[in-house]
């Protein structure tokens, strides 16, 4: 799989082909699973191939470390200044700090043995902790796999590192540790970054278990600009203090992640300047109602999306859903998501959109040729997915493209038909 970050995907690359929707593994154990695995006659290796494509997965979405220890040196070998004078340590303290900021923790740490002068530059410059750096290879070989064995060092080595350093932390990635063995730690944690300051956390569970509570003293990290969390259950926000709020926060990725819908709701009501929320592989139904004048970006995938009520969102540019996948009713049947559009006079960008299990609603109501007619005059790209050997799908098209006046590209993929529609005619 491909290891890039899907912001620099394509504006509209085409959805993978159909495939059954995920369920979710919330409060179950690895060890009644593997025994329902071997009572169906499969073997426990298929559990943890799954596992490892679901990381690999969140992986390929989470922002990769602006650090790294095999950044190429261009000035390595002889010194490029033929009198031998210092003249980096000539520099003023901050862009000093500025330098040791962007390099890997290990190696911020060494400038201390430089010189006098250095020493005390490393804890005055935002740090950098990475704990796949702190792997035997620093993380060459890529994400580590379930079945290999647990990082205790790695998770003692990150417990050292946000110890020794005063803060704030640059970034803080954390993406190697079971954190089911490591609950202590994972609580420390986050009581040294909301204590010191961290701009940037990328969080990741090794699963299992697939619904690993996270703190809520997460809420306490007032100073996140950026937050990416995979594969946890979110904090209960009733035990969370009414004053607790993400201030500063920019962008928000929730990677197959369980989640309330008052929970949802709760963080983005208490991140008042989110400008992109990224939804990827939700284990429960996601019903966003989006309240925001700051939002700009919205893309769910592989998610369960039941409805998307956009209730007043002025700087909303995009709403992009890539691969999201309807809920089922108690007798199978598949329910149509729901897509509520009402203010958004900025909303350029909108897709992917089944005419068959999209059930779409616009509050912006105009007369043309003396009748009323609902549309969204902003959109200028849309995109479309059709199952086109469905005949009620294929009938709603031309209606629902009359909802978008101004549109100047039209994307539209073709998909499966799905087999669970009994009645669809």
């Amino acid at each position: 799989m491909p290891n890039q970050n899907p912001r620099r995907r394509p504006l509209f690359s085409p959805p993978p082909a159909a495939m059954d929707p995920p369920q979710p593994l919330i409060g179950i154990s690895m060890s009644d699973m593997q025994a329902t695995m071997e009572r169906g006659g499969m073997d426990r290796g298929t559990l943890d191939l799954g596992f490892n494509m679901l990381l690999y997965l969140v992986y390929d979405y989470i922002p990769k470390p602006p650090v790294s220890p095999a950044a190429p040196l261009p000035l390595s070998g002889p010194s490029s200044a033929p009198d031998g004078v210092d003249r980096i340590s000539t520099l003023p303290d901050a862009a000093l700090a500025n330098i040791v900021s962007r390099l890997p923790a290990k190696e911020a740490a060494r400038t201390a043995a430089l010189a006098s002068r250095w020493r005390s530059l490393w804890h005055s410059a935002p740090l950098a902790v990475v704990d796949a750096h702190f792997l035997p290879d620093g993380g060459a070989r890529g994400p580590l796999v379930i079945g290999a064995p647990s990082p205790r060092e790695v998770t003692a080595a990150v417990t050292r590192a946000l110890a020794s350093h005063p803060g704030p932390f640059r970034c803080v990635h954390l993406t190697c540790s079971t954190m089911d063995e490591h609950r202590g730690e994972m609580a420390r944690w986050l009581d040294v970054l909301a204590a010191k300051g961290v701009q940037e956390l990328i969080f990741v569970n090794r699963p299992w278990p697939m619904d690993l509570r996270l703190p809520t003293t997460l809420f306490s990290c007032a100073s996140l600009t950026r937050l990416y969390l995979g594969v946890w259950r979110l904090p209960d926000t009733g035990a969370v203090p009414r004053r607790a709020a993400f201030p500063n926060l920019r962008e928000l990725g929730l990677c197959f992640t369980v989640m309330e819908d008052r929970d949802l709701a709760f963080m983005l009501e208490r991140s008042p300047v989110l400008e992109i929320l990224t939804i990827m592989g939700s284990q429960s139904g996601v019903r966003l109602r989006l309240v925001s004048h700051s939002l700009r970006c919205v893309q769910l995938s592989y998610s369960h999306l039941e409805d998307i009520d956009v209730v007043d969102a002025p700087r909303l540019e995009r709403l992009f859903q890539w691969t999201t996948l309807g809920q089922h009713s108690s007798t199978g049947r598949k329910r149509r998501s729901r897509i509520k559009i009402g203010h958004a006079p900025n909303l350029g960008l909108l897709g992917y959109l089944d005419p068959g299990d999209n059930e779409m609603e616009i509050s912006n109501t105009v007369i043309v040729a003396g009748t009323k007619e609902n549309i969204v005059p902003s959109v200028k790209t849309l995109a479309y997915e059709v199952q086109f050997g469905v005949r009620n799908a294929i009938k709603k098209m031309p209606c629902s493209l009359r909802c978008f006046p101004n549109l100047e590209t039209l994307h539209v993929q073709a998909s499966k038909i799905c087999l669970s529609r009994p009645n669809e005619p």
